[in-house]
């Protein structure tokens, strides 16, 4: 996103981006409507584009699970709901794959894959169980790390795509291997619910995708033919949601079953696989295409989007368990509804603040020097330059 000069290969350096956050990505100034593409940061600082991509789509996450509650009574809620779930998270997962490219089996890049997505699994997969038994009254909520709760899929999908990067940077077909393989998923039931594979697969050509593009794929949707063009395809979008909220589920874009368990054929799973890709690819373009690419007030909000996606998740489920939604029937308003809308995207802001980070880094980002052992070479080198 996009400056007219053109952007040295060391735009987006890979290895720094990749090791800069844990789980999503980073990105530089805008250059105008007709802009090129993704200007290049310094070495070492981030690229405002991508901070201002995964906070928005952040924001979009949080407004989706609070709008989940209202889908029942409002046919434009349901639409709402399916227009935003068709590209939120494909959104997050190809940036997240973008800045994977350079992802090894490094030393240090495999410690941060540890301290940077397992072990915050490990803690909110345990914190969510602890919450469901006393908000939900639930004492036989299970803590289970093979069986992924809520928000917490995620995590363990990220795990396992980094750990699979370098075999997708050596395929001939990455992006068509994932896809048949998603396709597969869709339509293969006994694969069970063991770390939520269905997700991980079914998801997995986002990732692949974002493991392929380069930073003048980014440019492309930048442009201004490409931004007037998001504006029908929106549109179209939510009229096709409209039409299909009382004759589809909302299931399908969660991509957590089978298509037999939807109660469907399995070529009809394997349809609507391919056809949820392609739509999901078309409206994640035009998501990206209005994403600022100059530093704005929630830029520096790119950086905690890990901290507001896990800890929403007390709120968007402590709503349910407690029944705000069935016991204030003016949310279920139009208004009521704006003012959910609102608040949602409120929370998620705060929760993505310095403050908060601050707060919570022990969990989301913890050094843990302590739990790796030490390189012969690196004390050597240390030795050598003291």
């Amino acid at each position: 996103m996009f400056s007219a000069a053109p952007t040295p290969r060391r735009a987006l350096p890979a290895a720094r981006a990749a090791d800069t956050d844990r789980t999503e990505a980073t990105a530089g100034p805008s250059g105008g409507p007709e802009a090129a593409e993704p200007p290049s940061p310094k070495a070492g600082s981030r690229n405002p584009f991508f901070d201002n991509a995964k906070y928005l789509a952040i924001v979009l996450v949080a407004m989706g699970h609070s709008w989940e509650p209202l889908t029942d009574g409002s046919r434009a809620a349901e639409a709402f709901y399916m227009t935003v779930y068709t590209f939120h998270m494909p959104a997050f997962i190809i940036i997240s794959g973008y800045f994977s490219r350079s992802f090894d089996m490094r030393k240090d890049r495999l410690q941060r894959l540890v301290t940077g997505v397992a072990v915050p699994y490990v803690l909110f997969e345990t914190a969510y169980a602890f919450f469901k038994r006393w908000a939900d009254d639930d004492p036989g909520q299970p803590i289970s790390l093979l069986d992924p709760w809520f928000l917490t899929w995620f995590l363990v999908a990220l795990f396992i795509w980094r750990l699979t990067t370098p075999l997708w940077k050596i395929v001939r077909w990455p992006i068509p291997l994932a896809v048949a393989i998603a396709v597969l998923a869709s339509v293969s039931p006994d694969i069970g619910d063991d770390l939520d594979l269905q997700r991980v697969l079914q998801f997995l050509p986002f990732f692949v995708l974002g493991l392929s593009l380069r930073a003048e794929h980014f440019a492309m949707v930048q442009r201004r033919a490409v931004r007037i063009a998001s504006i029908p395809a929106f549109a179209a979008a939510l009229v096709m949601a409209y039409w299909a909220a009382p004759r589809m589920t909302s299931a399908w874009f969660y991509h957590r079953d089978s298509a037999q368990e939807l109660g469907t054929t399995w070529w009809i799973g394997a349809v609507m696989t391919l056809a949820l890709f392609g739509c999901s690819i078309v409206l994640t373009a035009c998501f990206f295409s209005w994403v600022p690419t100059r530093r704005t007030w929630f830029t520096v909000l790119g950086a905690g989007t890990l901290y507001g996606y896990l800890l929403h998740g007390f709120l968007a489920k402590g709503s349910r368990f407690w029944g705000w939604f069935d016991d204030y029937a003016w949310l279920h308003t139009p208004l009521g509804e704006i003012a959910v809308t609102l608040i949602a995207g409120a929370i998620v802001t705060a929760l993505c603040t310095p403050p908060v980070r601050k707060v919570f880094r022990f969990a989301m980002e913890p050094t843990m020097a302590w739990a790796f052992r030490k390189d012969p070479a690196d004390t050597a080198r240390a030795r050598v330059s003291a």
